[in-house]
């Protein structure tokens, strides 16, 4: 087949599914991968066809709207911005299949236009039977708000323009075609997700299991992780806190802050403590007794993956809600970031790492993270989509 993968243009959407597309290349597909040209380099070695484009999303989280509807109206903006050079590719090379991240909005559009199935690659929850009226104190007020209005209004008629009737909201939040990429364990009332949702579990690129530029320490001290992932990571009183607290400790610290904090602003840091911009995660957490987390779906499920106790510290969007499952599942405690100081944080990481009720639902979890089917369950699944 010639599959279209529709990504969106942040890491955090691209690596839940790269193990996956990098899969459906080695069973001899052809897949081309569309994404904004900025991040093209982290999916080319799949060997994908890449189709490049402009972004227009934001780099940093202090880019991107506060306010939800107008935030959403970014992704939209982005589809509408691409789809001209989507079209202009698609149109003479059409997909057999079309696969998409959730901030791949242009997919569906595109099924609609070529007559194929266009199936959702979700690295995060999906609605629920009951979703609208369960979560009607949030979704009420954003889509009855004028910047909801707006987005709404700009959708619809995107879709018309399309020959698509079809209500904006509906649209996407309920898609045809599913496939969840994420731990049954970390999907809310997952006993009510509809059966067009296959649950085919993380898929974990095994390029990234391989990826080297850390090395854990010789004395086999306990290594304390502590990432706020790609979107939400400008935090330097945060790590000024956490270098603080385990200066002089038993504890080995690994820091990643990003590419938009110069480390110089973070002072003197002790031999037990590193900083780096960025780690390969997966080295990380498969030496770690501890991780704090900002919550974000793709480093649950890889602390889930290596059975390392969380203590979350959610910044915003959805986290909230995965640092609530994670305490819930008895993998971890959440905090208020407000309320994190040097003896809280302290408190939290011994309690995860201390205890042994934490460390056997762990077991427990993540042997069911890793079985339950992955790569090539996912990849069974695409290519019985057609």
């Amino acid at each position: 087949m010639h599959i279209a993968m529709i990504g969106t243009t942040a890491p955090s959407h691209i690596y839940p599914s790269l193990g996956l597309i990098a899969e459906l290349v080695r069973r001899g597909h052809r897949v081309s991968y569309a994404v904004g040209d900025v991040l093209a380099h982290l999916v080319d070695p799949a060997g994908v066809e890449v189709v490049r484009f402009d972004s227009i999303l934001p780099r940093g989280e202090d880019n991107w709207p506060d306010d939800p509807a107008e935030a959403m109206r970014v992704f939209l903006d982005e589809a509408i911005s691409s789809f001209d050079v989507l079209t202009g590719f698609y149109d003479g090379d059409r997909p057999d299949l079309l696969l998409y991240d959730i901030g791949g909005l242009a997919a569906p559009v595109l099924g609609r236009r070529y007559g194929v199935k266009a199936v959702q690659l979700s690295p995060a929850m999906v609605a629920w039977d009951g979703y609208e009226e369960d979560l009607a104190e949030v979704l009420g007020p954003l889509r009855e708000s004028d910047s909801g209005q707006a987005y709404r209004a700009a959708y619809s008629n995107w879709l018309s323009d399309n020959g698509i009737d079809a209500d904006p909201w509906n649209w996407i939040s309920h898609p045809e075609h599913v496939l969840s990429l994420i731990p049954r364990a970390m999907q809310p009332n997952a006993d009510r997700v509809p059966d067009r949702v296959r649950f085919v579990g993380p898929c974990l690129d095994p390029a990234r299991f391989s990826e080297r530029g850390w090395t854990a320490p010789a004395s086999g001290v306990r290594v304390l992780y502590v990432s706020f992932g790609t979107g939400f990571n400008e935090r330097p009183d945060f790590y000024r806190t956490c270098i603080e607290a385990y200066t002089g400790s038993d504890w080995h610290v690994v820091i990643s802050i990003g590419d938009r904090i110069d480390p110089a602003v973070l002072g003197d840091v002790p031999s037990n403590i590193e900083i780096h911009p960025r780690v390969p995660q997966l080295a990380v957490l498969d030496t770690a007794a501890a991780f704090v987390t900002h919550a974000g779906m793709g480093g649950c499920t890889e602390a889930l993956w290596f059975e390392v106790p969380t203590v979350a510290i959610p910044q915003a969007v959805d986290q909230f809600g995965n640092a609530a499952l994670l305490e819930e599942l008895g993998v971890g405690v959440q905090l208020k970031f407000e309320d994190v100081t040097v003896d809280v944080l302290r408190a939290a990481v011994e309690k995860v790492a201390d205890s042994s009720d934490i460390r056997a639902r762990l077991a427990e979890v993540g042997g069911s993270v890793r079985g339950s089917g992955g790569i090539a369950k996912a990849a069974d699944a695409v290519e019985a989509s057609r």
